[in-house]
């Protein structure tokens, strides 16, 4: 088992960075960054990348740093926390899990609670699962007591997991696959190509989660030729869901999302290349969700972008599971894919002439 792999998988889930509070993700992507790059590259919201490379043309590799999370709105005279969201949730997956509130004195658990249902009218029990009537205990007695322990209104609030190895140690639990996921696929892939044919920008955006907004700044900064969002996918291998992609059978490749349809030719030479050194590929779509490749598409004069995933399950909730051999076999493609690029290749991509 490769202890230095899960090593950086740990530390990357471990690390709290909800949407638009990204700076321990920044800093952590430049501590792995900027050993294995010629130059580090942030924009003024704290996306991250590390270049590599001379060539006429470049390719955007872009996790995302940010996942889903709260805020805190108020604090009630009895020391409960109000929140929001940042970043979709859905209700029912919140209510008695734990978080952690980054205050001025720093980290705070919390649980997230609410009425038990013995007390629940029938109507009630209708609305219960609304973040509205939900709050978060840190165990104080009144409101003077949280803000001793450091709670200030817009605080930032992440989901609380530990990064487990699951029954089969290919399968890996922990909380912010999506999208350190991403992170960690952008950071192996730059380490692995030390000397491309095209310029590498490998790293990570802010804010995917809400509405991609750190996509926009990172590729007016970069300005690439191409672009692979790298991102989770939607897992289908579980009781009452239907769907293309599996745990276990590979890295996706998603053809069409809610604001963005797979660049065509440059899908074509990706999954070319998959054939040719007998990487097993899926392809899904999104109907009702996102990733950076939409905004990334739509810079300047338009960038071939795509986006590049792994099956995941219970995403946007506070705690997901991912399958090692799919991440790895998501690198072997990527990095195939970097090794085959040239400035030739990708002039006949942007022309769709390949």
């Amino acid at each position: 088992m490769d202890m230095e792999q899960l090593d950086l998988f740990k530390k990357l889930t471990h690390c709290n960075a909800v949407a638009g509070f990204e700076r321990p993700m920044t800093q952590l992507m430049k501590d792995y960054l900027e050993p294995i790059s010629d130059e580090i590259v942030t924009d003024n919201t704290g996306s991250i990348f590390g270049k590599k490379g001379q060539g006429r043309h470049s390719i955007m590799l872009a996790g995302h740093l940010d996942e889903i999370g709260f805020i805190v709105t108020a604090i009630t005279e009895d020391g409960f926390i109000r929140f929001t969201n940042l970043g979709y949730w859905w209700a029912n997956v919140m209510l008695s899990q734990k978080v952690t509130i980054t205050g001025s004195k720093g980290d705070i658990r919390g649980v997230i609670g609410g009425k038990p249902p013995h007390v629940l009218g029938v109507k009630e029990k209708e609305l219960a699962a609304e973040v509205s009537n939900m709050f978060i205990d840190i165990g104080v007695n009144n409101r003077q007591e949280a803000l001793d322990a450091g709670v200030r209104v817009g605080d930032p609030v992440t989901p609380y997991s530990e990064f487990e190895v699951m029954t089969n140690p290919d399968y890996l639990l922990a909380k912010a696959w999506d999208n350190r996921f991403g992170c960690a696929l952008a950071i192996e892939a730059l380490r692995d190509n030390p000397d491309p044919n095209i310029t590498i920008y490998s790293g990570a955006v802010t804010q995917e989660e809400t509405l991609s907004r750190g996509a926009k700044t990172a590729a007016h900064k970069v300005k690439p030729s191409l672009a692979i969002a790298l991102d989770v996918g939607i897992c289908a291998k579980t009781p009452g869901m239907t769907g293309n992609a599996n745990m276990g059978d590979g890295p996706i490749i998603v053809l069409v999302d809610a604001w963005h349809i797979g660049h065509p030719t440059f899908r074509q030479f990706v999954t070319d290349i998959a054939e040719k050194h007998g990487i097993n590929i899926q392809f899904d779509y999104l109907t009702g969700g996102y990733t950076d490749a939409g905004h990334i598409a739509q810079s300047f004069d338009g960038i071939p972008a795509i986006t590049m995933g792994v099956p995941t399950r219970y995403i946007h909730s506070n705690v997901s599971m991912m399958n090692r051999q799919d991440y790895n076999s998501a690198l072997k493609l990527l990095n195939a894919v970097l090794n085959e690029l040239t400035d030739d290749i990708v002039d006949q991509i942007i022309e769709q002439t390949y």
